[in-house]
């Protein structure tokens, strides 16, 4: 089968089209056509050798498809531990769920990796709760526009950050309350002063670093941080005496280790609490390109300059 390999860890120059052996099906697995999957920033840091794949999981880049079942025609879209960048893959039938029937094969692999992420980060983390206030980093990204979307439907206020002003009335556009350009990192002040002092129940943080301290100081006693990537670095100056004077809780969370019996309880959740709304149009997964596999160099470079609102998907004929 053709799949995106990297002979040797890289930037978007090592990524090289070529052929690589299909996959074998395991007990409880099954063989799926992969029609599309989507790029994710995980891919490009195993790309370049400093995120290896969990053992066990293909080492074929690729953490969410689409496609049909082999020999049944079945359209079915899931998240993987890796190997989406191929035409097949092997999927443990927990794992995939049904496309709606309106929904594109480019639409549908969209969602997987940051959908899931969105819904077990806000929710079986963070414990969102209607009426609260989450503030989203990056939230152009894939994971952050579906954030907006899942937080607005569970009633929640939402506050997005973003360092392109062209990128802010998508995101209003999405439902966020309040976008603040930030390209300094300066978001704090603006969300103070718009919202008043400890205004925030929730932050949703893919960028780590520098930010701990503009989020804390936003912080409502009881507030919830949950860090799901440290963009900006992994080391942070902490003030303990904040997060014991209001009580703060700090997340880590990551999706891609977590072992498959945890995952497969997920996507019942998924199917059960969110699949509906992509359905009936109340959720929509947000796709900014479509290239085809044999430009997934392309598509690297373009989630490298941050170039992208919501998801860059790779079809495969």
């Amino acid at each position: 089968m053709k799949a995106i390999l990297v002979p040797s860890p890289g930037g978007p120059e090592a990524l090289v089209f070529g052929d690589a052996p299909a996959p074998v099906p395991a007990a409880g697995e099954v063989l799926v056509r992969v029609r599309a999957t989507a790029v994710n920033r995980a891919d490009l840091l195993q790309a370049a050798g400093k995120y290896p794949p969990p053992p066990g999981a293909s080492s074929i880049l690729g953490l969410e498809a689409a496609g049909e079942v082999d020999g049944m025609g079945e359209r079915v879209f899931f998240l993987l531990p890796g190997g989406g960048y191929a035409e097949k893959v092997a999927v443990p039938r927990g794992m995939m769920m049904p496309i709606p029937a309106a929904m594109a094969f480019v639409e549908a692999a969209a969602i997987p990796e940051a959908w899931f992420t969105a819904y077990l980060n806000l929710f079986r983390e963070a414990h969102l709760a209607k009426g609260e206030t989450v503030l989203i980093h990056a939230a152009a990204s894939g994971v952050g526009t579906a954030a907006i979307q899942l937080a607005r439907r569970a009633g929640a206020r939402v506050v997005a950050t973003v360092r392109s002003e062209a990128k802010g009335g998508a995101l209003k556009a999405l439902g966020a309350d309040l976008v603040v350009v930030a390209p300094d990192g300066n978001f704090a002040g603006p969300i103070s002063a718009a919202l008043g002092p400890l205004a925030v129940d929730v932050v949703l943080d893919p960028v780590g670093g520098a930010t701990l301290g503009g989020n804390l100081s936003l912080m409502k006693p009881g507030g919830r941080l949950v860090l799901i990537a440290t963009m900006a670095g992994g080391a942070a100056k902490l003030d303990l005496r904040v997060l014991l004077a209001r009580r703060l809780r700090l997340i880590g969370s990551t999706l891609r280790a977590r072992p498959l019996a945890e995952k497969l309880d997920l996507t019942a959740a998924f199917v059960r609490d969110v699949l509906p709304g992509f359905s009936d149009g109340s959720l929509v997964p947000v796709v900014d390109t479509v290239l085809s596999l044999e430009r997934a160099a392309d598509a690297h470079r373009q989630m490298a300059a941050n170039a992208n609102v919501g998801k860059i998907v790779l079809e495969v004929s």
